[in-house]
């Protein structure tokens, strides 16, 4: 028994330096993909189809100041302060809940990141677990930067459409540095969902939070918001 105690700790102490290795890499080498494009073409060839991917790493200097606001608006308006976990938000979200309706979540882009990066869909106590660790490592090995930079370049914008480059060509015919302010908040404002929702032929309903974004990333102060990073 003790063997297999000893057996089952050095390989526990492997992953988890296997988890630091990776992470730390990936500061400086762009990801070649994600847990989650992964798991897209795994969906398609189950259902018997086939899915092209499109992407295409944009780096941080390339990518536009007005998507990267518009996603901070959308998805995490906190992003500068916390380290990967926003408290307030995770309790609004639980009382939000208890008092039942529609679920509401609280993940920041940090654990974004960590979960499409490096983990499956799902909301088992394990991925859940292990999205705390890797969240804590990259905010831990990562600047915020980085954090924003992987998340615009991975993050789904629609069916194959993965990262900010490839989601402005396929909505708009443009590249990402090319994006108008409405644009770009008409993308963050389709993150919830981005499978159903689209940024190039946006409801009634994506316009208006679209609208919302702009006025919350002049609240937040615009680009200069990103000097915090």
């Amino acid at each position: 028994m003790r063997r297999w105690l000893r057996r089952l700790f050095l390989l526990a102490l492997g992953l988890l330096g296997l988890s630091v290795a990776l992470v730390l890499v990936f500061r400086w080498v762009p990801p070649p993909g994600t847990a989650l494009m992964v798991e897209r073409k795994i969906e398609a060839w189950r259902a018997g189809d086939t899915l092209d991917l499109q992407r295409q790493w944009q780096p941080w200097e390339r990518l536009p100041n007005n998507l990267k606001m518009a996603v901070i608006a959308a998805e995490d308006q906190r992003f500068a302060e916390h380290w990967g976990f926003d408290l307030p938000a995770i309790r609004d979200a639980l009382q939000h809940n208890r008092r039942g309706g529609s679920l509401r979540g609280a993940s920041t882009l940090s654990q974004q990141v960590a979960k499409n990066l490096f983990l499956w869909s799902g909301r088992s106590w394990v991925r859940k677990g292990l999205e705390v660790w890797f969240t804590l490592l990259v905010e831990t090995l990562w600047p915020k930067q980085r954090i924003l930079e992987v998340y615009l370049n991975s993050v789904e914008w629609g069916n194959g459409v993965f990262g900010a480059e490839a989601a402005a060509r396929h909505h708009f015919r443009v590249s990402a540095a090319r994006l108008s302010d409405r644009q770009a908040s008409l993308l963050a404002a389709t993150l919830p969902n981005p499978r159903r929702w689209s940024a190039g032929r946006p409801s009634a309903y994506i316009d208006r939070r679209a609208f919302w974004i702009r006025q919350q990333m002049r609240q937040l102060g615009g680009a200069d918001y990103l000097l915090r990073l």
